[in-house]
C-alpha cells in the first residue's frame, strides 16, 4: 500500500471511502486523513475484520482508485 498516494490524493477519494465503508463517520473520515494504519484500525473496529482483512481491503480500494 502506498500511503503517500493515498494521503497526497485522500481529498479527492474520501467520498469513495465513505461509499466503501459506510459505517464509518464523515468525523472518522476527516481523522484519517489518508493514513493508512488508522483507516485500516477503523475497519477493523466498524466490521470486526481482522488487521490482514482490513489491508487487504484498503489495497484492493487504493487499485480501484488509481
Amino acid at each position: 500500500m502506498n500511503e503517500s498516494i493515498l494521503k497526497g490524493k485522500w481529498k479527492q477519494v474520501k467520498g469513495n471511502v465513505k461509499k466503501q465503508w459506510g459505517k464509518l463517520t464523515d468525523d472518522e473520515i476527516d481523522v484519517i486523513e489518508g493514513n493508512v494504519e488508522i483507516l485500516s484500525g477503523k475497519i477493523q473496529e466498524k466490521y470486526g475484520k481482522s488487521k490482514d482483512e482490513a489491508d487487504e481491503e484498503i489495497r484492493a480500494f487504493e487499485k480501484g482508485q488509481y
